[in-house]
């Protein structure tokens, strides 16, 4: 008896080795799938296998990947997980979270809108950008991808025509900027193409070497890429832009409030509902709205809160009037902030991040700045982009602010630390969104113990910045599921923020264009705040900042359940082990 005792032991024990290690093989099997289908991706990680080709965005790839992605849940479905080591558990339940988003997003037909303002097939000659350009042979590889760009675009004009028949068109306002970004790629010579920007001035060829890839892509860009975009433009002009809804709302297409319901939870990844979310976001404004007058008191300004905000936007000491002093100015705070960095964190990412400038191209139409992270291979750094499109709109009060949410200590200090983690590929280089924008955000409050915001204006701008997100709370839920108007939402922000006319504009638009992922910043970091908060009041004198942020960063971008699990658990054992 004893010895089939032991038997059973042992075949169940087997049985749970090889479930986990079924799921270790999974994970590298997927995460090997998604760079081999991501020609663009494997060549910015280093990855050439494929440095000619682009991803397949056909109707039958959707389909063949919406059936793969519910085969990975039922094979998910069928181990036993909790037999894992306690980390492969976590590993298991944030892959099985990645697929269950991944497969019940699908059944909304998204893929069926094909065109957005803020990237796409219009600017892909921004894909350039994250692309090595070291040799001859990368420049000939990129001519090579742009002599398929009219494969792309018939697939696109296939999936638009398709969401055409079903209803799944996207906002007209939204369209006519890609109407003009469309005309600048089908209306122009091959020297004068967005796409030969890269071949001006190749890095590291001969005059030679320059001379060969520089007629090469001339004679690309004027067989493939012109006419293909004069295609594109052709059918977008005439039959796309045409169908297009005047609404502006996701609620109006088909299953949209249920679709904005379950991006709600998906991108703040919480159980909040859209009203819940509206309600915080109301409360932020009023509180944050108190801090603002007491600054306003500060400098003492004689007029109304209006007339204050109208002053900021308006009065021209506020801002340069070049491109290049406000470059400078964005670089010469990056300098200052660096130094103080080692006050919080006990450790800084190895690789350095850079500023550019956002291209021309879609500089008009995008936001202020974002961020670019650094090739998993180490062959390029992180980049904080930077607007620098009519500088008399871009304010020099939120210069600090947008430095410390967007490079140190925010997204550069976090994305390049997950990378260098011991984590399966899926985390190191994935991440939730509510906790890497509710940490950039969070990073914004930063800027105090750093010895930033003693300007009482950028102080305000630092409040500007976190009354942004919390408008966004209420003008993304009111626009996709209490049927607020495009113009309800600007002037909500017009009333509550020193924002100018054109980013509130801009920032309107591109919540319009992405509906949900705007509350994912307000919410993290309200999630990040209560955390410290209650690290602070349980350890008092034993807290320490450095070691809260070790804890916070340590594992990686996480859904904010399992942050606040983490650093409860951390909390019960630094009272446990200090006296």
């Amino acid at each position: 008896m004893k010895k089939i005792l032991l038997l059973i032991v042992i075949l169940v024990s087997c049985s749970q080795s090889n479930d986990e290690n079924l799921f270790l093989e999974l994970v590298n099997s997927e995460w090997q799938r998604g760079v081999d289908n991501d020609p663009i991706y494997a060549s910015s990680i280093g990855d050439l296998r494929f440095n000619q080709d682009w991803q397949d965005n056909s109707l039958a790839f959707f389909e063949e990947e919406r059936l793969h992605d519910q085969d990975i849940l039922n094979t998910l479905a069928g181990l036993n997980f909790n037999s894992f080591t306690e980390e492969e558990q976590l590993n298991y339940l944030l892959f099985l979270k990645q697929y269950q988003d991944q497969v019940t997003s699908q059944e909304f037909n998204f893929f069926l809108m094909p065109f957005s303002h803020r990237g796409g097939i219009q600017l892909e000659h921004e894909t350039a950008d994250i692309l090595p350009f070291r040799n001859k042979q990368h420049y000939i590889d990129w001519i090579e991808r742009l002599k398929k760009l009219p494969v792309l675009i018939d697939n696109i004009i296939e999936r638009a025509e398709l969401g055409i028949e079903k209803g799944m068109v996207p906002p007209k306002i939204l369209m006519t900027r890609v109407l003009g970004q469309l005309k600048l790629q089908a209306h122009t010579s091959p020297t004068d193409s967005p796409f030969y920007k890269i071949f001006e001035n190749p890095n590291l060829l001969t005059s030679d070497e320059t001379k060969e890839v520089q007629l090469l892509a001339q004679s690309a860009i004027n067989t493939y890429v012109i006419p293909g975009y004069e295609k594109l433009l052709i059918f977008f002009e005439n039959i796309y832009l045409p169908a297009c809804r005047e609404s502006i709302g996701i609620s109006s297409l088909p299953n949209g409030k249920e679709y904005y319901e379950f991006a709600a939870k998906r991108f703040t990844t919480t159980d909040l509902t859209p009203t819940e979310i509206h309600n915080i976001g109301l409360a932020e404004v009023a509180r944050i709205r108190a801090e603002m007058q007491t600054v306003i008191d500060e400098v003492k300004w004689q007029g109304s809160f209006k007339e204050f905000l109208d002053d900021l936007r308006s009065n021209p000491k506020f801002y340069f009037d070049n491109p290049d002093d406000l470059f400078t100015e964005y670089l010469a705070t990056s300098k200052k902030i660096d130094p103080e960095l080692v006050h919080l964190f006990k450790k800084l990412p190895a690789i350095p991040y850079g500023l550019k400038p956002i291209p021309e191209e879609s500089a008009p139409d995008t936001t202020t700045a974002y961020y670019q992270r650094p090739a998993a291979d180490g062959s390029r750094a992180g980049y904080y982009y930077v607007n620098l499109y009519r500088p008399e709109v871009r304010p020099k009060y939120e210069i600090e602010v947008l430095s410390v949410h967007e490079a140190v200590p925010g997204h550069h200090l976090q994305i390049a630390l997950a990378m260098e983690l011991d984590l399966p590929n899926f985390r190191k280089y994935g991440g939730f969104t509510a906790y890497v924008e509710g940490w950039g955000l969070y990073s914004e409050s930063l800027g105090y113990e750093m010895g930033l915001y003693q300007d009482p204006y950028s102080k305000f701008g630092q409040l500007t910045y976190d009354m942004w997100r919390a408008i966004r709370l209420v003008v993304d839920t009111g626009m996709h599921y209490f049927d607020w108007s495009r113009q309800d939402a600007i002037n909500y922000f017009l009333d509550n923020s020193a924002k100018t006319k054109q980013d509130i504009i801009n920032e309107v638009d591109r919540y319009i264009n992405w509906p949900g992922q705007a509350l994912a910043y307000k919410i993290g970091q309200l999630k990040f705040l209560e955390l410290k908060h209650r690290a602070k009041d349980k350890l008092g004198s034993r807290f320490s900042i450095k070691d809260f942020h070790y804890e916070i960063l340590k594992n990686g971008a996480l859904p904010l359940e399992f942050v606040e699990k983490n650093i409860d658990k951390w909390i019960e054992l630094e009272l446990s082990t200090k006296t």
